[in-house]
């Protein structure tokens, strides 16, 4: 430790650093305003709803969890074509039309949190070691690393699609503290996700802060209990 800071930090990309949630349901959603006249002359809240009930067909089923991570396009199209079979409806170009403009408004509000790349730049600038250790597919996390300029601050970055696991396999910790050349005792784990970046970072012997981005509070029902809970990056400099 050096001035209350670790030796390096492990953070998490989505919902930590970039919002991703946030502009999952306004995307999907304005996606059906502009097209559920076309889809049975439905409503745009009734075409909203089908496409909620197939997202959460889609991402509750672990093996499509896995692929959907990997592949967002896999789980958008997987999706509408769900959506699609409920309706008894066969449109391949709608389809294709509606996953296109749910791909383009979704990126268009993946940003940033306020002041968390604040939070990075100050953190390096103390002589933190960061690696950024995220799960999802190569091609679009890169993308979202190069789009907001965040590979200048991380010493490390490491993909799920390019390292072949993700998180919770406990490899991709280890293999981020080797390379940082750094023990799990001098090292803080940051994430919004309980099991992912509080659990298993601490069985390892790592410091988990968890980023409660929605200001939810712990569930009741959680075992998890995180060395910290912080709501965004920016805490992290404003002590």
């Amino acid at each position: 430790m050096r001035d209350g800071w670790p030796l390096a930090i492990l953070l998490d990309l989505d919902d930590t650093i970039v919002s991703l949630m946030e502009g999952a349901e306004p995307s999907w959603h304005e996606a059906a305003a502009r097209f559920a006249g076309r889809v049975r002359g439905l409503s745009a809240e009734e075409l909203s709803r089908v496409l909620r009930a197939s997202r959460n067909w889609f991402w509750t089923d672990a093996e499509r969890n896995r692929r959907g991570r990997l592949d967002p396009g896999v789980a958008r199209r997987e999706t509408v074509r769900h959506a699609f079979a409920e309706l008894e409806l066969e449109d391949a170009a709608l389809c294709d039309e509606i996953v296109d403009a749910v791909k383009d408004l979704h990126e268009a509000m993946m940003l940033p949190f306020p002041g968390a790349v604040e939070a990075l730049r100050y953190l390096k600038a103390q002589g933190v070691r960061l690696a950024l250790v995220t799960n999802g597919g190569a091609e679009e996390q890169r993308r979202k690393v190069d789009r907001n300029d965040l590979d200048q601050y991380f010493d490390l970055i490491v993909i799920e699609g390019e390292f072949g696991v993700g998180k919770p396999d406990p490899r991709i910790y280890t293999y981020a503290l080797d390379q940082l050349g750094v023990a799990p005792q001098g090292a803080w784990m940051i994430g919004d996700h309980l099991e992912w970046e509080v659990r298993v970072p601490q069985r390892l012997g790592m410091y988990a802060i968890w980023v409660d981005f929605a200001g939810a509070g712990l569930p009741e029902s959680s075992t998890v209990r995180p060395d910290r809970i912080i709501h965004s990056l920016r805490e992290l400099i404003e002590d």
